[in-house]
């Protein structure tokens, strides 16, 4: 009984693996079409779309540095900040440290588009419209790192950090050198669903940014109308390329991170 369970389950596994593999192979073969129609096998190859791609729309790969750029700043900042404002949370006692963390979770579940408004006004009043830091500052405060992060420090004992503080080191030294080695995959969670979150970003550049020249890859993609098969499905291959390598390295940190903090 328990044998034809499992063969069900890897039936089912590897039907569900193939609906999830397939639009990637499908896009993947029809970067080499030189046709005029999509199809799961192109009936005329060739590297026409990667001509295209870099050498007569340049603007590709300015659009693939503007979301490199955002994407690492913001993952930069959103660490430093969520592993300081996580630490606080698992750490110190507040006064009404329990509402500011139930405020975090409500904003956690919220969708990005109900702030959308009121970060345009109070960006507008910084005079930060139109500049790479409007979509980047926003991005840094997550509710969801500092949730995440307080609830890996959590996982810790709190052994290590008597242990460190006997040993003469500060709540900084203690966070740097002893909490964050000990929830490193929870970090390297933060990292990987963070660098997805902010490379597929769409709505925040449409909003804060002016200039096209500035947009990222994700608004390159959703804005493209060319006829040219090979040129739009080797820019989406080229776009997810950095997230499947993320994801084929830092896996088995992914599960690790998410479990460790019992989420």
């Amino acid at each position: 009984m328990k044998k034809k369970t499992n063969i069900i389950a890897i039936i089912v596994l590897s039907i569900l693996a193939i609906i999830t593999i397939f639009p990637l192979v499908y896009t993947f073969l029809n970067a080499f079409n030189t046709g005029s129609a999509y199809g799961l096998i192109p009936k005329e190859w060739g590297i026409r779309g990667f001509y295209e791609t870099f050498v007569r729309r340049p603007d590709y790969l300015i659009k693939f540095w503007n979301s490199l750029f955002i994407a690492i700043c913001i993952i930069t900042g959103q660490l430093l900040v969520s592993c300081l404002a996580g630490y606080g949370f698992s750490r110190f006692k507040f006064p009404g440290k329990n509402i500011l963390f139930y405020l975090i979770i409500i904003l956690m579940m919220m969708p990005y588009q109900v702030t959308l408004v009121s970060n345009y006004a109070i960006l507008e009043r910084l005079n930060l419209i139109g500049k790479e830091a409007a979509v980047i500052l926003p991005a840094i405060f997550s509710p969801f790192g500092v949730f995440l992060l307080k609830q890996a420090f959590d996982m810790c004992p709190t052994e290590f950090c008597e242990a460190a503080k006997l040993d003469g080191a500060g709540e900084v030294r203690t966070l740097f050198s002893v909490m964050i080695p000990r929830a490193k995959a929870a970090v390297a969670s933060l990292v990987i669903l963070s660098f997805v979150d902010a490379w597929n970003m769409v709505e925040q550049p449409l909003v804060f940014l002016r200039s096209q020249y500035q947009y990222p890859l994700s608004v390159f993609l959703s804005q493209m109308n060319e006829r040219i098969i090979g040129m739009v499905c080797v820019c989406g291959i080229l776009a997810a390329l950095p997230v499947l390598l993320l994801f084929l390295f830092f896996d088995e940190d992914l599960v690790e991170g998410i479990s460790f903090t019992k989420i």
